[in-house]
C-alpha cells in the first residue's frame, strides 16, 4: 500500500511517498481503508521535528483520518465490515477520568504511533468510533482531534451554559468548531483574529462579536468592554505563553481558561496573582477519551453540526496540504482526499 512517511530525517522536504506491506488485523483489531485525513498544527510540528525531536523514524504522520472497515479480526464486536469509522487520537484511552499512568497519553496517532497518511491501517476496535450520519468523509476526517478537544473544553470540563460568554482565539479547525458548538449550547461567542476577512467569515458562522488583535494588541480590554467590564466566563486558549496573560485579563473572576494549544510559545512570564486573587480556573485539555468523541458525535447528529473545511488536496499532493497549513491562510481544517490511494 502507499504511504507518506519520514524515513530517516525530519523536514517537509523529506516527507515522501513509499510502499509498505498491506496490514492484516489480528484478534480484536480492525482493517480500515482510509478515505480522507486532515492536518493539525501538531502534525506540521511533528514533520518539522519541533514537536518531539526524539521521535523515532520512520513515521507516517497525521492524527486525523476516516475510512471504511474492510475486515475484522477474531472477537471484534464494536464495528462491522462496511462501517465508516475514525480512530481516536489517544490510543487506549476509552473512558474518563484522565488515566493516572501518563504513558497512556503518549500513545497518540501521528507520533509516536504511525498515523493516517496512508491507504490502509489496522487499529484496535476499542480505539475506533463510528462516523455520525450526515457528514461526508472529508468533513468527518476533520474531527478526531478538534472535535473531542472542543467538547472536552466546553462540555466535559468546562460546563459551558446558555448565556455565558466564550472567547475563542483564531479561526483554525478547533477554534471554528468550538464556535459552532458553543452557539449550539446557547453561549455568546467572541472571536479574535489578525484578519478582517476571517473575522467577517466568523461572524457569518455565528460569532456574536469579533476582535482584530493587530488593531487591538491588548485585546482583553475589548473583551472587558464587550462584557460591561465583567470579563468572559470562558477563554479557549490556543496561543499559549504568548497570549496567556491577555486571557487572564479577559476572563471574569471565577472564570475558566482552557489551554488547548501553544501556538504563540510554550514558555514565558506569567502573572500568577490574578489566578489566585480572582479564583480563576486553568484547565489543560489534551483532546479527550473515546467516550468524549462518541458523545460529541451524538451531538453532531442531533444538532446537524458541520465542521469547516478550508481546502482539500489529493493524496499525492499531501506536502502541498502542509504548506497550506504553514501559510496560516487557512480558515478551518486542511484536508487530504485519499481517493484510490491503494
Amino acid at each position: 500500500m502507499r504511504v507518506f512517511e519520514l524515513r530517516d530525517r525530519f523536514g517537509l522536504e523529506n516527507l515522501c511517498l513509499a510502499e509498505r506491506d498491506d496490514p492484516t488485523p489480528g484478534p480484536r483489531e480492525v482493517l480500515v481503508r482510509l478515505k480522507a485525513s486532515s492536518l493539525n498544527r501538531r502534525d506540521l510540528m511533528m514533520v518539522e521535528g519541533t514537536y518531539n525531536p526524539r521521535q523515532k523514524l520512520p513515521l507516517i504522520p497525521l492524527s486525523d483520518g476516516v475510512g471504511e472497515v474492510l475486515d475484522v479480526g477474531d472477537e471484534v464486536s464494536r464495528v462491522s465490515v462496511g462501517d465508516r469509522v475514525s480512530g481516536t487520537f489517544v490510543q487506549g484511552w476509552s473512558r474518563r477520568p484522565v488515566p493516572r499512568d501518563a504513558k497512556v497519553l503518549r500513545r497518540t496517532l501521528g507520533g509516536p504511533i504511525d498515523g493516517m497518511l496512508r491507504a490502509r491501517c489496522v487499529l484496535p476496535e476499542d480505539d475506533l468510533v463510528k462516523v455520525p450520519q450526515g457528514l461526508s468523509d472529508l468533513e468527518a476526517a476533520t474531527l478526531p482531534c478538534v472535535g473531542p478537544t472542543a467538547w472536552s473544553a466546553l462540555v466535559t470540563e468546562g460546563g459551558l451554559k446558555p448565556g455565558e460568554t466564550l472567547v475563542v482565539q483564531g479561526t483554525g479547525g478547533v477554534a471554528l468548531f468550538a464556535l459552532k458548538l458553543a452557539k449550539t449550547l446557547g453561549a455568546r461567542v467572541i472571536v479574535t483574529s489578525s484578519s478582517d476577512e476571517k473575522l467577517d467569515r466568523a461572524r457569518a458562522l455565528g460569532a456574536d462579536e469579533v476582535i482584530q488583535y493587530r488593531r487591538h494588541p491588548a485585546w482583553s480590554r475589548e473583551v472587558l468592554r464587550l462584557t460591561d467590564g465583567g470579563g468572559a466566563d470562558h477563554v479557549l486558549e490556543l496561543g499559549g505563553a504568548g497570549t496567556f496573560n491577555e486571557s487572564l485579563r479577559a476572563v471574569r473572576a471565577g472564570g475558566r481558561i482552557s489551554v488547548i494549544g501553544v501556538l504563540a510559545g510554550r514558555c514565558g512570564e506569567i502573572d500568577l496573582a490574578p489566578i489566585l486573587m480572582r479564583n480563576i480556573r486553568v484547565q489543560g485539555v489534551f483532546v479527550g477519551a473515546r467516550e468524549d468523541f462518541e458523545a460529541l458525535n451524538s451531538a453532531i447528529a442531533q444538532h446537524r453540526l458541520r465542521p469547516v473545511v478550508d481546502q482539500v488536496f489529493p493524496f499525492e499532493e499531501a506536502r502541498a496540504a502542509f504548506l497550506r497549513l504553514a501559510s496560516d491562510q487557512h480558515f478551518g481544517k486542511v484536508v487530504v482526499d485519499h481517493g484510490d490511494a491503494a
